[in-house]
């Protein structure tokens, strides 16, 4: 029986431990704060694939470069 009781025991206890972020998934600040989480988010995606696309435009750019000068010297 002692080992029933502190099965339950502690199916209680972990269930009152994680009461409280059951709630705060539910709660508006919650809520409100993943939305801003993730607008932060895809705006440093965003930010970083811009920079990433310049990157690769100037690259390319200075690859066309030394071969038109290439083609006009033969």
């Amino acid at each position: 029986m002692s080992k029933s009781l502190g099965i339950a025991g502690a199916i209680i206890l972990s269930s009152l431990m994680l009461s409280p972020l059951a709630m705060a998934e539910e709660s508006p600040a919650f809520v409100a704060r993943n939305e801003a989480v993730q607008a932060n988010f895809e705006q440093h995606q965003e930010a970083v694939a811009l920079k990433a696309q310049q990157h690769q435009n100037i690259q390319q750019a200075q690859a066309v470069k030394p071969q038109s000068s290439d083609a006009k010297d033969s």
